[in-house]
């Protein structure tokens, strides 16, 4: 196993734009042909668009672009922008009289960040369209990650700054790679040492505190901790596989969020991840979902890393962190 770039799996292309003052943006990958897609939605609070495209049963073959991005349910209208972007192109389901692309979406939420006016439209869309990369994939506080952050049970307050990162490998000619916005309720590990990395601060800020133990210690007390985060990614292959296949390896590579993110999928997240082939390489669908798993887990590590402090929040590279 070697590790690639991100756009080194091939078949698409990546873009993103964003509002820095706001503190949101979004993520467009552009797929070379239809791609065939699947995914798996385990958070109880998702803001999504055409996900039932990607149903077994739908006729949809494929998506041409996927879109990840902030401001929550608002700004589902950007994948509009998208839309336009191809239409112009005449890249779409051909319906005679134009070209209608099919484009999915799922959006996290950070209207607490920034400005909860900032929000992802059709023209940041478009923009992150006109300068799509097949060579660069920039990390951290950009895109989709700008106003992300993690370890928020206590609130904004003891939270920490995260982003989006990505990470990809190759074995023999099969590559994978995973894109992710992480912006969770829990705290986030490193799958190499085990050790706690970004995540609820201590009291005084200056440390590394456990969400779980904290969780645990309210056990007896019902909290209402408002779907605020979700996490959103999507796991990219040159293997060949249909919908039906995705859906399983996207089910797989949540086992990269339990890995790297505690707590997970509760009910203050709308964890989503998302599965596309964007090749034909013959490969196993367990092997896939497994290396999906890992570098789902690893791209969670580098979008912590990779972030800055923003917002009044400190991020890992800057906080002299210790768990407690």
């Amino acid at each position: 196993m070697k590790e690639i770039g991100l756009l080194e799996v091939g078949g698409f292309a990546a873009g993103q734009a964003q509002d820095e003052a706001g503190g949101t943006g979004v993520t467009v990958l552009l797929f070379d042909e239809c791609a065939p897609a699947g995914v798996d939605i385990r958070g109880g609070g998702p803001a999504s668009r055409e996900t039932p495209l990607l149903a077994p049963t739908a006729d949809a073959k494929g998506i041409h672009a996927l879109v990840l991005s902030g401001g929550s349910a608002f700004a589902l209208d950007a994948a509009g922008g998208v839309m336009r972007f191809l239409e112009e192109r005449g890249i779409g389901f051909d319906v005679g009289v134009t070209h209608v692309p099919l484009v999915c979406q799922s959006c996290l939420f950070d209207l607490a960040i920034g400005s909860k006016e900032a929000r992802p439209d059709a023209a940041m869309a478009y923009r992150a369209c006109e300068g799509a990369s097949r060579t660069a994939f920039a990390e951290g506080c950009v895109g989709a990650g700008t106003g992300c952050t993690v370890g928020k049970y206590k609130g904004v307050a003891r939270a920490m700054k995260s982003g989006i990162g990505a990470y990809a490998v190759q074995v023999g000619a099969v590559r994978v790679g995973a894109v992710v916005a992480v912006n969770a309720l829990g705290d986030i590990f490193d799958i190499d040492t085990g050790r706690q990395i970004a995540g609820l601060r201590t009291e005084d800020g200056k440390g590394l505190a456990s969400t779980e133990q904290t969780l645990y210690g309210d056990i007896d007390r019902a909290h209402d901790l408002f779907t605020g985060n979700t996490t959103i990614g999507a796991v990219l292959t040159n293997a060949a596989f249909d919908k039906a296949a995705l859906t399983k390896i996207a089910s797989m590579a949540h086992n990269g969020y339990a890995r790297a993110i505690r707590p997970v999928h509760t009910t203050a997240d709308g964890d989503s991840i998302y599965a596309v082939s964007t090749g034909q390489a013959a490969a196993d669908i367990n092997a896939v979902g497994t290396l999906a798993a890992h570098v789902m887990a690893k791209a969670i590590a580098r979008a912590v890393r990779a972030a800055c402090p923003a917002y009044g929040l400190p991020a890992a590279k800057a906080l002299s962190a210790h768990s407690v």
